[in-house]
């Protein structure tokens, strides 16, 4: 496989051109390996230089961000690709990120954090969102109908798959239902589901 330069050089080019064939070449690999979703761009925002994962990440700039995203995704779905936005959304701290609570103004996560998923959704209709592990002002975000069903669905009109995190166990399966989660993804599937077992005999 081609080692391709993360999003954050990506970004840095500001050629929104180059992010389209980036993302061909990337859907014609996916192609050759027989993958059908690329668990890819993360859009998440810059804000702390310590966040482990900044390289997959475009930009502190939502706008670039969401644009660059745009560009990417079209290209890698223009072959037969679907995509996972990802990580939607306040997942700017790999510290702790399973219990990390983001405590977000709504004119905040409007400006700085949901903007660059909302551009791409509504220019690039990615296959699929992928949520954060995080939580959002105390819930997870999984959990969240605000996020996954009405800004989401019902402002951007989004109509593609909403998936948890990978290996995601931190969240109660029914209330991520019933708030619009629509796929929960397993990593370590025998050690996830003892786990998820374990917690529902705890619970009685």
């Amino acid at each position: 496989a081609t080692y391709f330069p993360c999003m954050t050089m990506l970004a840095s080019t500001w050629n929104k051109q180059l992010a389209y064939e980036f993302g061909v070449a990337y859907g014609k690999e996916a192609n050759e390996v027989g993958v059908t979703i690329a668990l890819m761009p993360g859009v998440n925002i810059h804000r702390n230089p310590l966040c482990g994962r900044n390289f997959e990440y475009f930009s502190e700039d939502p706008f670039v961000a969401g644009w660059m995203a745009t560009y990417a995704i079209n290209g890698v779905q223009s072959r037969g690709v679907l995509t996972s936005i990802k990580h939607y959304a306040t997942n700017n701290q790999e510290t702790n990120r399973f219990s990390n609570d983001s405590r977000v103004s709504e004119r905040a996560l409007r400006e700085i954090y949901l903007e660059a998923f909302r551009i791409a959704v509504l220019n690039a209709n990615p296959g699929t969102v992928m949520n954060s592990y995080n939580h959002l002002n105390g819930k997870p975000v999984a959990e969240s109908y605000d996020l996954n069903t009405a800004i989401l669905r019902n402002e951007w009109g989004y109509e593609g798959t909403i998936e948890s995190d990978w290996g995601e166990w931190h969240y109660d399966t029914v209330s991520g239902l019933l708030a619009g989660t629509n796929v929960r993804c397993f990593g370590n599937v025998v050690k996830d589901l003892a786990s998820v077992i374990q917690k529902t005999f705890d619970r009685g």
